[in-house]
C-alpha cells in the first residue's frame, strides 16, 4: 500500500452528481487523484480558481478525523485496517439537508436537522482511531495557534491533538478560500443555485474515507468503509 505523508479520515460523497459537481468546483477529484475542469457560472465575476485555492488540495470534504501522521509502528495497512473496523462498528449519520453558509470568511455547506448522530459518530471516531497519530510536534501544535483557543479547545488539542473535536466538533464541507465578506456575499447566491439540484436531502454520511496526503499536499481517497454498525 502507498505510503502517504499524513492520513486523515474525512466524509466524502460517493460517486454521483453530487460528488462530481463539488469535485468541479473545488477543481479536485480525491476519488481519482486528478484536478478537474472548474464550471464557468454565468453571473459570476471571478474565476472559480481563484475562489478555491486553498480547500483545493484537501478535495471536497468533511473532516472527521483532521489530518495526522502515523504513530510509531504503524503503517498503512494497519490504519486502513483499523479504519475498517470502526466503521464497521458505528452507524451511519443521517441529517435532514445540507445549507450553504458563510462560516467566518469562507463559504461552507453544513448539516440542517438534528446533529446528534453525527456528533456521536465523530467522537467515537477521534478515540477509536487515537491510537493512529504520532503526537503532535512543537510546530504542529504552534501551527494551531494555540493562543487563539479557547481553554478547552486547548485542552482537546493537547488530548486528541486537534481542537474541534467532541462538543467543539462543527461538521462542515468547505467550499471556498477566506473570502472578503463582500465577495462571499457575491458569490453565495450563484453557487447555492449552482448546487441546489444535487445537494443530497436526506444528508447522510455513509462512510468513513481514509484520505493520504502526498508530498505535494494533495489529498487522495485511499479507501472508503461503509458504515454499517448497529
Amino acid at each position: 500500500m502507498t505510503e502517504f505523508r499524513r492520513y486523515a479520515i474525512y466524509y466524502a460523497p460517493r460517486a454521483g452528481a453530487f460528488a462530481q459537481a463539488a469535485a468541479e468546483w473545488l477543481g479536485w477529484d480525491v476519488a481519482t487523484g486528478q484536478p478537474v475542469t472548474h464550471p464557468v457560472l454565468p453571473g459570476l465575476d471571478w474565476p472559480v480558481a481563484d475562489l478555491t485555492r486553498a480547500p483545493r488540495k484537501y478535495g471536497f470534504h468533511g473532516t472527521i478525523r483532521a489530518p495526522f501522521r502515523l504513530a510509531d509502528g504503524v503503517t498503512a495497512t494497519d490504519v486502513a485496517q483499523a479504519v475498517a473496523d470502526i466503521a464497521r462498528a458505528l452507524p451511519p449519520a443521517r441529517m435532514d439537508g445540507l445549507a450553504l453558509q458563510r462560516i467566518k470568511g469562507f463559504l461552507a455547506l453544513t448539516p440542517t436537522g438534528d446533529e446528534s448522530d453525527l456528533l456521536r459518530l465523530g467522537a467515537e471516531v477521534v478515540s477509536r482511531s487515537d491510537r493512529l497519530r504520532a503526537p503532535l510536534t512543537e510546530a504542529e501544535i504552534a501551527k494551531r495557534r494555540p493562543e487563539r483557543l479557547s481553554p478547552r479547545q486547548r485542552q482537546l488539542l493537547d488530548v486528541w491533538g486537534y481542537p474541534y473535536v467532541m462538543e467543539e466538533f462543527q461538521f462542515h464541507l468547505t467550499l471556498s478560500d477566506d473570502l472578503p465578506e463582500a465577495v462571499a456575499d457575491a458569490v453565495a447566491p450563484t453557487l447555492a443555485d449552482w448546487l441546489a439540484p444535487v445537494l443530497p436531502r436526506p444528508f447522510e454520511v455513509q462512510d468513513l474515507c481514509l484520505m493520504g496526503e502526498d508530498a505535494a499536499g494533495r489529498f487522495h481517497l485511499v479507501s472508503r468503509h461503509a458504515l454499517t454498525g448497529a
